[in-house]
């Protein structure tokens, strides 16, 4: 009955929130533009250049981006059946953010490619590392054929810290422009968003997200349990390989381009799940959703706080997913007891 009661009611409200989040983002900052002005196209040339030229594509980078972490979070928890699952937290971004890494201290390609056959090269080698990564966590947290709470956790926590490992390394190795470069990057900043990057982006995430949409009912089937979606007529293997290629691509391209933002994955999916239930045809549409609000919400406090400078956002989210990971974790001892 939840699902009938509720089904009906979140696309609007989200899209919505969306909306008023988007344009408060792009009228505030050290300049601000007047909202009035903006939805009645009557800015002057200057107010026009910054919000095409700096503000657009920042707000669009952040819509996509967030979209994509927070069904990112949602397939990982889909896939593992555990509301703790997070790319961050199970260590896919870290690794991927190694590969990024190691492309930015060794740069091979420099000067031998055009810009946006290097942003693609950032995508792919990110997209490695995210892959190897889930493979080791899906490998590493099995027990007994079945996957494994605590196995997934321990796995989580080793990945990052040999990953903290390889990127201290790369920092150590690296010259001033380098560490400048991963310094911004594993902190997290949509600040060098332009229109060539949200192209190249947008070309990646639109249609992964429109591929997991068609996945819904299958993500269904896959909750309750892998025995039961195999009598369903599902191929669990193929699909759990599909899942981990669309998690390690939507996390390498976010990597690439916006460093390392926390936290989206894990708070979004649980928050549209706490508020209209558990099926995911309704939950990856939600999450793309407020996932992007929720990172465009972010992203203009970090550029708010301390201007005339701003906040690196992996830290806001860090900031506001910390707390709320803890809460849930507390939660779920207490269920568990």
């Amino acid at each position: 009955m939840r699902h009938t009661q509720y089904s009906h009611i979140p696309y609007p409200l989200l899209i919505v929130i969306l909306a008023m989040v988007g344009l408060f983002a792009l009228t505030q900052g050290a300049y601000s533009i007047s909202w009035k002005e903006v939805l009645l196209s009557s800015i002057n040339d200057i107010d026009k250049q910054i919000l095409m030229t700096v503000r657009l594509p920042r707000l669009l980078m952040a819509i996509l981006v967030g979209a994509a972490l927070a069904v990112s979070g949602a397939l990982m928890q889909a896939l593992f059946r555990n509301p703790l699952a997070d790319p961050g937290l199970l260590g896919v971004s870290s690794g991927a953010s190694v590969f990024v890494g190691i492309l930015i201290v060794i740069n091979p390609f420099s000067g031998g490619l055009p810009l946006w056959a290097q942003s693609y090269m950032q995508s792919i080698a990110a997209f490695l590392g995210a892959v190897l990564t889930c493979w080791l966590i899906f490998q590493l947290s099995k027990h007994k054929g079945q996957v494994s709470v605590l196995h997934l956790l321990l796995a989580g926590i080793a990945i990052n810290a040999l990953s903290g490992s390889a990127t201290g390394l790369l920092t150590y190795l690296s010259n001033d422009e380098q560490l400048r470069a991963l310094t911004f990057w594993a902190m997290g900043n949509l600040g060098g968003a332009r229109w060539q990057q949200v192209a190249v982006v947008a070309s990646i995430l639109l249609p992964l997200l429109c591929y997991v949409w068609r996945q819904s009912k299958n993500l269904n089937l896959l909750l309750l349990g892998e025995e039961e979606a195999r009598y369903l007529g599902l191929d669990v293997e193929t699909f759990k390989v599909k899942l981990i290629a669309v998690v390690a691509l939507c996390v390498g391209v976010t990597v690439a381009f916006t460093g390392l933002i926390g936290f989206i994955g894990l708070m979004v999916p649980h928050l549209i799940r706490m508020m209209f239930g558990a099926d995911n045809r309704i939950v990856i549409p939600c999450s793309a959703l407020l996932g992007a609000s929720l990172l465009t919400s972010a992203d203009t406090l970090a550029r708010i706080l301390v201007i005339p400078a701003e906040l690196p956002v992996g830290l806001v989210t860090s900031l506001l997913g910390g707390p709320f990971f803890l809460w849930l974790l507390l939660k779920n001892i207490r269920a568990t007891n």
